[in-house]
Formats: structure tokens, C-alpha cells, sequence
């Protein structure tokens, strides 16, 4: 059973791991250095404990004490019990949601054993995904990845997490300047939909292609170039192994990423809209691939 430990001072160091929760190039740096991220909010805490992540501490306002009860009685992590108040001067912003956790980050895969041992159907909880039909998304007996390049945005990182877990993507892969899907806000726009899908980091881009298609994947970049096929082109030949490319929410793949590329692909607009939002975009291409 946790230790729950009242604490009224900011400058407490049993609280350093949830200092300065706003000050994104901080965070940016000290979590993965320190193999740490926050969860935020009961749902997202429970999902990341269903995950198998172990928990550091829990920083709770005095409400969220009952309610988080069965999980401070389950894990042997200190629990810093705070008002509302102390929160918000220790975080650096309004804890709305009353309850924070600090958990402890798992070691990434290597890409190739990630590539090579993907499921068939996605590593989700169904019952965690609102975003879903009742029977589940439907699948081939194939494998379906999806590959990010230099997505830097947070919240697109966690909505195109949240996408492929309820699409049913196999594993994610980032290419490195990627955000961090485990950053806070990741993890909150995600529903802890990131715990949920297999994912890694490649070590070199666009080299790293060169991984799929030596395990037999079509790579398939979308973008908007006249010459690529409408994705229900795509999604109509049926390749057993698909590997979704999507680019950079500004200018959409690179250059080198789209020489790559085995096929281009779009998704088609009408009334003069040029292009969707990369987390939107992600849920067409998972939906539109899903069969």
C-alpha cells in the first residue's frame, strides 16, 4: 500500500518530477533523459497502469484521493497529497483534472524486432478506445504500420496515436525529430491511446525505409502531388504488408521520404480544400486501409 504524504511546500524535491510541467523544451529534455513521463487524469493513469508501466509517485489534490483509492492501495509508490493551489504553482498551471502521476518509461524496441514481430491486429484494449464501432475495427490477416516523419506538434502526435489504435495500426515508427508521444499532452489528447500501439524511433530517416522494404512492406507516402492515386486506389490491391508514410504538419513529407516511397497517395478533397490536418489525415488513411 502507498505512503500518502501531505505536502505544503512548492519547493518540496519529492516533488521534482512534476515541476515546471509547462515549460515544454524542459520537459522536452529531462523526461526521456530521466526515463520519466506524467500521466494526467484518472482515466489516462488507470491506462497507463492496465499498459504495465510502473508508477514513480502520484500527486493528488484531496478529492481525487477516494477516488484513486484502489490504486494507492495496488502500487507501492508515495502518494504527495496537495491542495489545489500547491498544484498549480508546482506544475505551472491549473491541475483541472486533480490528479497527476509520474510513471516510469519502458525501453523502446528495436525497429527491426518491432517490424518482425508486429501482430496481426493492433495491441489495444477495446474497451479503451471510444472512437471504435461495436465489433471492433476489421482486419487482414496482414500487418499495417504506420510511419511518422517529423510530426512536432503534441496534440497531432496523440490524436494520430489515438487514430491508429482505433483504426487498428500494428506499430507506429517515428522518425527522429519526432515529438514525444509519452510528453503530457500526447498522452492527454491521445485517452492513453499511445500506451496502447507498439512504437519506436528510427534511427536515421529517410534511410531508415530501407527496413520495410527489405520485410517486405509497400511504403506508401501521402501527399498531394498530381501524379499519387486516391487512397481507395491504394486500399483496393490489398497489400499484405502496408507501411502509411505521413509527413511534417506544415510541408507534408520530405523530398528524400518521397523518392523513397513505393507509392504516393491522397486523400481525395472537394471545394478547394488542398489538404486535411496530419491527425486527420491519419484517420482517413487508417479507415480508408483498414479492410
Amino acid at each position: 500500500m502507498a505512503e500518502i504524504i501531505t505536502v505544503d511546500d512548492p519547493d518540496d524535491p519529492r516533488l521534482r518530477d512534476y515541476t515546471g510541467l509547462t515549460d515544454v523544451e524542459l520537459r522536452r529534455r529531462r523526461e526521456p533523459a530521466e526515463g520519466l513521463f506524467i500521466a494526467e487524469g484518472e482515466k489516462v493513469i488507470r491506462r497507463a497502469r492496465h499498459a504495465g508501466y510502473e508508477m514513480r509517485s502520484m500527486l493528488l489534490s484531496a478529492k481525487w484521493v477516494d477516488v484513486m483509492r484502489d490504486v494507492i492501495d495496488e502500487v507501492p509508490a508515495p502518494v504527495y497529497a496537495v491542495t489545489p493551489d500547491l498544484a498549480e504553482r508546482v506544475t505551472g498551471y491549473h491541475v483541472h483534472r486533480g490528479a497527476l502521476a509520474s510513471m516510469q518509461r519502458k525501453p523502446l524496441p528495436d525497429p527491426v524486432s518491432l517490424l518482425t514481430t508486429a501482430p496481426g491486429t493492433a495491441l489495444h484494449d477495446p474497451a479503451d478506445i471510444d472512437a471504435r464501432s461495436s465489433s471492433g475495427p476489421r482486419k487482414s490477416a496482414g500487418q499495417r504500420v504506420a510511419i511518422f516523419e517529423d510530426i512536432v506538434d503534441h496534440a497531432n502526435m496523440g490524436a494520430a496515436f489515438r487514430n491508429a489504435a482505433a483504426l487498428g495500426v500494428d506499430a507506429v515508427f517515428l522518425t527522429p525529430r519526432c515529438a514525444d508521444p509519452l510528453y503530457r499532452r500526447s498522452v492527454k489528447v491521445s485517452m492513453g491511446a499511445v500506451f496502447h500501439v507498439p512504437w519506436t524511433r528510427l534511427p536515421s530517416w529517410p534511410e531508415g525505409i530501407e527496413l520495410f522494404r527489405r520485410n517486405g512492406f509497400v511504403t506508401a507516402a501521402l501527399c498531394l502531388d498530381e501524379k499519387s492515386i486516391a487512397i481507395d486506389e491504394l486500399a483496393a490491391r490489398r497489400y499484405d504488408k502496408l507501411a502509411l508514410m505521413l509527413g511534417t504538419e506544415g510541408d507534408g513529407l520530405s523530398v528524400g521520404a518521397l523518392r523513397a516511397a513505393d507509392e504516393w497517395v491522397r486523400i481525395p478533397m472537394a471545394a478547394d480544400v488542398d489538404s486535411l490536418n496530419v491527425a486527420a489525415a491519419s484517420a482517413v488513411a487508417f479507415y480508408a486501409t483498414r479492410l
